[in-house]
C-alpha cells in the first residue's frame, strides 16, 4: 500500500508540474500585458469627490502597481494643498471684511 501510494503522489505530482511549466508549444499560462490606469484622475479640471469614488486601481501580481497609487497620490496631495491654500485665503478675506465691518459701526 506504502508504494501504491508514494507513486500516485509522485505522478500527481508531475501531472502538475507539467501543467503549469508546459509539456510542449501549447502555453498554459500565456503572457499576459501589465492592466493599466484606464481613467486616470481629469487634468482639465478640479478632482472631485465622485472622481475619486469612480477611480480604480490596476492589480499588479502584489498588489497595486506602485506607480500608478503613487501618480493618483501625488495628484490628489496637489488638489489638497491647493484647497488648503484657498480656504486660508478666504478665511483671511473674510476675516478682513468682518474687522472693516466692526470699525465702520464704531465711527
Amino acid at each position: 500500500m506504502f508504494w501504491f501510494l508514494l507513486i500516485t503522489m509522485v505522478v500527481v505530482v508531475a501531472a502538475v508540474t507539467l501543467a503549469v511549466v508546459g509539456g510542449g508549444d501549447s502555453e498554459v499560462l500565456p503572457e499576459v500585458a501589465p492592466e493599466q490606469l484606464v481613467d486616470p484622475l481629469p487634468a482639465a479640471r478640479p478632482v472631485d469627490r465622485a472622481d475619486v469614488e469612480a477611480l480604480r486601481l490596476p492589480v499588479a501580481v502584489r498588489g497595486y502597481r506602485m506607480a500608478d497609487v503613487d501618480d493618483v497620490l501625488v495628484r490628489l496631495g496637489a488638489e489638497l494643498a491647493e484647497r488648503d491654500a484657498r480656504i486660508a485665503e478666504l478665511e483671511d478675506a473674510l476675516a478682513g471684511a468682518s474687522a472693516g465691518d466692526g470699525e465702520d459701526d464704531r465711527a
